[in-house]
């Protein structure tokens, strides 16, 4: 290993022979040892070269600042924290997605009346309502948001969802109305978002958590051959889900207003300043 003159690490050398510092990396027996050795312990090695995204050995020397890692490093590094499609939130993403022909044949299965079919069309149900809980968070929480992920949950939500309500009123399970109302908000809400995306994003709010597991639980009860008291009750929690589904919609439209305007306004102030 060739060791650093003392003159370019910043040390002095003498004429009788007096050794360079030893952080200067000097060629003597005892201190290129001392030397090598510090900068391995030290980290020299290990945090500029391997931490810093370079392979080791393969190091560029810089200006005042030292090692710095081999170009191209930070491209590699992107690469490696940019999450994988295949990853275990988009596997509950597409689970949900293939659950819906399955879902539509077991709740058309000879006439739609048959109970131990619904029974098996509510457990798909359930099964996607379930994946529905957990992708999303689970993407978030492990950093597993990918641009496929961002299209296709809502996608499954809402395919899961309208596939469940026009089954129940195409059997007359449901009235009509319900199902327009239910799904021309969620579409209505969807394409405001997209138009309003150039001023920023609207959050998801707890009322449209609340809305969304109401309707699950509804839909789910519906899917159900339920007679007696629990007819009638699935008939109240249907409502609520109405309700929620009316009021947190014109909640986003609010939110959607009040958005653009402060991004109008912002934009405004901005190309003022500019002219300035």
């Amino acid at each position: 290993m060739t060791g650093v003159p003392a003159s370019a690490a910043g040390g002095t050398s003498s004429a009788n022979g007096a050794p360079a510092s030893a952080g200067s990396g000097a060629a003597s027996g005892g201190a290129s040892s001392g030397a090598m050795s510090g900068n391995v312990s030290g980290g020299a090695v290990s945090g500029s070269a391997v931490s810093g995204g370079a392979s080791p050995g393969v190091v560029e020397t810089g200006g005042p600042g030292g090692p710095r890692p081999a170009r191209g490093a930070k491209v590699v590094a992107a690469a490696v924290n940019q999450a994988s499609v295949w990853n275990i939130a988009n596997f509950l993403t597409m689970l949900r997605l293939l659950l819906v022909p399955g879902f539509v044949a077991l709740m058309l299965a000879d006439g739609g009346y048959d109970p131990a079919m619904r029974s098996f069309a509510w457990a798909a149900f359930a099964v996607a309502m379930i994946t529905d809980l957990f992708d999303g968070h689970l993407a978030r929480t492990y950093d597993l948001v990918t641009d496929f992920g961002k299209i296709a949950d809502p996608i499954a939500d809402k395919a899961i969802m309208g596939a469940a309500l026009i089954c129940l009123s195409s059997l007359g399970d449901l009235p009509w109305w319900v199902t327009v109302v239910i799904l021309g908000r969620e579409l209505g809400i969807t394409l405001l978002r997209f138009v309003v995306i150039r001023y920023g994003v609207i959050p998801a709010s707890r009322g449209g958590k609340l809305k969304t597991l109401v309707q699950g639980v509804a839909v789910g009860m519906y899917v159900l051959a339920l007679t007696g008291w629990l007819a009638t009750l699935r008939f109240w929690v249907m409502a609520a889900a109405v309700v929620l589904t009316v009021l947190t919609g014109l909640d986003y439209v609010r939110q959607a207003i009040v958005l653009r305007r402060q991004g109008i306004a912002e934009r405004m102030a901005a190309s003022e300043e500019t002219e300035a």
